[in-house]
């Protein structure tokens, strides 16, 4: 159901949000006390970590649903399971489906959640604080040389993101070029031949430990990223979450492209 839908119904009280992001937009806007119930892997703000999970990628445990009656479903069509969102759907629940494609997506779900919540001007002051900072961010970063760009979203199997996905937005806003922006889907998994290939300046990885010491890119000084040392590590949740805190993430990664420039 889309928020239209939703106007003119009281503000929501009792709110199953079904994505870490959606949890953090929630508490962003000052709404968290209202989450009832939420997915594996939501963890921010703290007191996310308090409220009880009812499912995950793998599905939503939908008699917990029911039981639990919800006044406001928040789904996110990309990580939750069709079936789940249709099943809920039929039952009856008032559902609205945050899915930020693009950056500035961000704030305008904060604003809708915000009216469907009863806080509309917090809503409102974080969404008009975050385009904010992003139209600062790209004006800062659009004059600067090009740089290419491997993210390494995964080691074993090596995996990569592509145009349409998440991170491409982060990449864009600081210039850089991504070696793998036309790959046949949006998360391509590729072989290290092919990144040697792409002459990549810089390698960004997320934190985790398997992605990290799954390859030993000290093998092959072949590559630009490789013998200049730029490859960097960071925070997966502020590069992969559609949340006010990819503000943070761009700016990790800004940062890093201005290390390649010198």
């Amino acid at each position: 159901m889309a928020s239209d839908d939703l106007q003119g119904k009281p503000p929501a009280k009792r709110i199953i949000a079904l994505s870490p992001h959606g949890v953090e937009m929630l508490f962003a806007i000052g709404a968290g006390s209202s989450i009832i119930a939420t997915t594996d892997y939501a963890d921010y703000p703290a007191a996310a970590k308090n409220i009880p999970s009812i499912g995950g990628y793998y599905g939503i445990q939908i008699e917990r649903v029911i039981e639990l009656n919800p006044d406001l479903i928040v789904v996110w069509q990309s990580g939750n399971k069709m079936e789940d969102i249709n099943q809920l759907r039929d039952l009856g629940f008032n559902l609205f489906n945050s899915d930020p494609k693009r950056l500035v997506d961000v704030a305008t779900d904060l604003e809708q959640l915000g009216k469907l919540t009863g806080h509309s001007v917090k809503a409102k002051q974080v969404a008009d604080d975050y385009r904010q900072q992003l139209a600062e961010i790209k004006q800062q970063n659009q004059a600067k040389p090009v740089v290419k760009v491997f993210y390494q979203l995964w080691s074993t199997p090596l995996m990569t993101v592509a145009k349409g996905s998440w991170i491409q937005n982060l990449i864009e806003v600081c210039h850089g070029e991504n070696v793998f922006y036309n790959a046949a889907s949006e998360y391509p998994q590729i072989s290290i031949e092919n990144v040697l290939l792409t002459s990549a300046e810089v390698i960004l990885q997320s934190q985790d430990e398997g992605n990290i010491l799954g390859i030993n890119w000290a093998e092959w000084p072949e590559l630009p990223a490789v013998k200049n040392q730029h490859i960097y590590q960071f925070d997966a949740d502020l590069l992969h979450r559609a949340t006010p805190r990819a503000i943070q993430g761009v700016n990790a990664v800004c940062g890093a492209l201005d290390k390649v420039r010198g």
